[in-house]
C-alpha cells in the first residue's frame, strides 16, 4: 500500500462509495411505509461498507484493518439479503435486483482479494 496515503486512495473504498449512491438512487421509490423499515436498513448497510473500510484504515494496524474489512463484508452480505427481500416484496424489479446484486458481488470480490493481500 505504498502509494496509498488515505482511505480515499483505496479502490475498494471508492467502489463502495459508488455503491452507496447506486443504492440510494434505487431505493428512492420505496413505499413511505418502509421509511423506518427495510429502506432504512438497506441504506444503513450500504453506508456501513465504506464507513468500516475508512475506520479500519484509520486504525493503522493490519489486524484492526482486517477486522473492519470483515465487518464491512458482513454489511455487504446484509445488503445483498435486503435487496433480495426488496425484490421479493416488489419494491424493485428483477432487473434492478440483478444490477444491484452484481455490483455488490463485484465489491465482495474486490474486498475478499484485498483482505487476502493483508494476510501476507
Amino acid at each position: 500500500m505504498g502509494s496509498v496515503k488515505t482511505h480515499r486512495d483505496l479502490q475498494i473504498w471508492q467502489k463502495s462509495m459508488d455503491l452507496v449512491t447506486i443504492i440510494y438512487d434505487a431505493t428512492d421509490d420505496f413505499p413511505t411505509s418502509e421509511k423506518f423499515g427495510l429502506l432504512s436498513q438497506i441504506r444503513r448497510a450500504s453506508v456501513s461498507v465504506p464507513a468500516n473500510i475508512a475506520e479500519g484504515f484509520g486504525r493503522r494496524s493490519n489486524g484492526d484493518f482486517k477486522r473492519f474489512l470483515n465487518i464491512s463484508m458482513g454489511s455487504l452480505f446484509e445488503l445483498q439479503t435486503e435487496i433480495e427481500i426488496s425484490k421479493n416484496l416488489g419494491f424493485i424489479s428483477e432487473s434492478k435486483f440483478e444490477e444491484l446484486y452484481d455490483y455488490t458481488r463485484e465489491v465482495e470480490r474486490m474486498m475478499s482479494s484485498f483482505i487476502r493481500t493483508l494476510q501476507t
